[in-house]
């Protein structure tokens, strides 16, 4: 398609600071980057209080180094223009690096009041200048105690750059971090964003340029990238007018099993919801009575163990392959399972208790193991991008590692972070909604990358939409089906 779904470079917080220090090393100013960055950091957080209607009242947290500073700078800005801002400062200002030193100075000549002590209170909305992204290892005692304190108070924090208490390269926190709104990062998004509980603290992401020139950016080694959101309509496989129900794809499923016939139901009326012309379930006989709720228009076939000719048969005039959900881990499977897929010779969607059955997988297939089952794929306890990298290398297969957020593997090319959904989409059978959308989008002609980009962000979208009118703590996997229409629609409207 040519189209370019890279969006931010996603780097660790050590390189980040690498490239930041070439810069310096060839002429930049780290004042006028912490001059621009604290005025980007005050327009978000004017714009942040005008959207949700808020007080225009911050208080600042601020630490001893640089990103103490940023908040200085954020908090003149808004003194300017007509904000209440104090601040509370966790050091004396000898002990603050020279750059935080002089920005509190200037922070007080616009009339900004100044705290220090045991004695916390906070009014409006909190902007986070304690930690940088250099932080590591385990929090002080005085300043987990701030924390908690902030996170406590209920009221909206916006982080600067990263969380404070967050490891920008690993996500890991010990024992507490800033639980943000917002973070308001700069420059580039950090790797620990989108890992371990790194995640939860985040927020919404928003990003502000320093004023670092582009080359620098450039030069910055990414290990992944940000899903270009902008990109994503254009995804949308396109609809002609005279096309007939196989034109529009046509799916063969080959899940469910005796007892589990849910999984197979949902991912079939999620192909159908997704834009599928025809959706064919293959169950294994003695099934009938537990298919009767299945919608009208999934046909449903049954075979007999070790039977594939009605497989092949179908396959012939199918467009993808749906394979996996619900159809258990009995040994008589084992052997079946392998034969089908490894005689397809059409695209392959492959998830749940497929991959248990499967070792080698046909070139192009697209995976959806979640965290376990990629443990299991790749024989080891513990996940690394490079690991999961070097798999779909070998295989020549794309992965979505479904999580918060989800990451999409391809050949030969950087993951694709995806950081959309709500934390109520996880429940039993959301990952069959999502396989099942994955196939539809391959059966209306998208190639693999594209089809699972375009599948994780729709049924992300869903999930939100899904949550705003039942909240998070309610939402089942057939409330992701009803809520694609609307998904579909915010992509079509943009």
């Amino acid at each position: 398609m040519g189209l370019s779904l890279e969006g931010h470079k996603v780097i660790s917080a050590k390189e980040m600071k690498r490239v930041e220090k070439l810069s310096i090393d060839e002429g930049a100013c780290d004042e006028t980057y912490m001059l621009k960055a604290g005025e980007g950091i005050a327009a978000r957080v004017e714009a942040f209080i005008k959207e949700n209607r808020l007080e225009k009242t911050v208080t600042l947290l601020v630490g001893k180094g640089n990103n103490g500073g940023d908040a200085f700078v954020a908090g003149t800005f808004l003194l300017n223009r007509g904000y209440e801002v104090e601040a509370y400062h966790m050091v004396s200002t000898k002990e603050s690096s020279p750059l935080c030193q002089k920005q509190e100075k200037a922070f007080l000549r616009a009339g900004g009041e100044v705290k220090r002590g045991k004695e916390l209170s906070f009014k409006g909305v909190i902007l986070d200048g304690l930690l940088g992204t250099g932080f590591q290892g385990k929090l002080e005692d005085k300043m987990a105690e701030v924390i908690q304190k902030a996170n406590r108070s209920k009221l909206p924090i916006l982080a600067i750059d990263i969380p404070s208490g967050v490891d920008g390269n690993t996500g890991d926190i010990d024992p507490i971090a800033i639980e943000a709104k917002e973070t308001i990062f700069l420059g580039l998004p950090k790797l620990g964003f989108f890992l371990k509980e790194g995640y939860n603290a985040i927020g919404k992401l928003r990003g502000v340029d320093f004023g670092m020139d582009v080359r620098f950016i450039h030069e910055a080694k990414a290990v992944a990238h940000l899903l270009n959101e902008k990109m994503v309509p254009e995804l949308l496989p396109p609809i002609k007018r005279n096309r007939h129900k196989y034109q529009a794809g046509y799916v063969i499923a080959l899940a469910g099993s005796p007892g589990m016939p849910g999984a197979a139901m949902l991912s079939c009326l999620a192909a159908l919801r997704t834009g599928a012309g025809i959706v064919r379930l293959f169950h294994p006989k003695g099934m009938e009575g537990e298919l009767t709720t299945s919608p009208y228009e999934l046909i449903r076939t049954s075979y007999e163990w070790g039977d594939t000719s009605q497989i092949f048969e179908e396959a012939k005039r199918a467009s993808v392959a749906l394979i996996g959900p619900g159809m258990g881990k009995l040994e008589e499977m084992h052997a079946f399972v392998q034969k089908v897929v490894m005689a397809l010779e059409i695209p392959c969607v492959i998830d749940a208790d497929a991959l248990f059955h499967l070792k080698m997988f046909p070139q192009g297939a697209i995976l959806t193991p979640h965290h376990q089952e990629m443990s299991i794929l790749l024989g080891s306890q513990t996940l690394s991008q490079e690991a999961c990298q070097q798999f779909v290398d070998l295989h020549q297969v794309t992965v979505v590692l479904k999580g918060a957020p989800t990451w999409v593997y391809h050949p030969h090319k950087l993951p694709l972070i995806i950081p959309v959904g709500d934390p109520g989409m996880a429940t039993a059978g959301t990952g069959d909604v999502l396989t099942g959308m994955i196939a539809a989008l391959v059966a209306q002609k998208l190639k693999g990358r594209e089809a699972a980009t375009l599948a994780v962000y729709l049924h992300g979208l869903a999930g939100e939409r899904a949550a705003q009118e039942k909240t998070s703590y309610s939402i089942i996997a057939t409330d992701l089906i009803a809520a694609l229409p609307a998904a579909f629609q915010r992509l079509l409207s943009q």
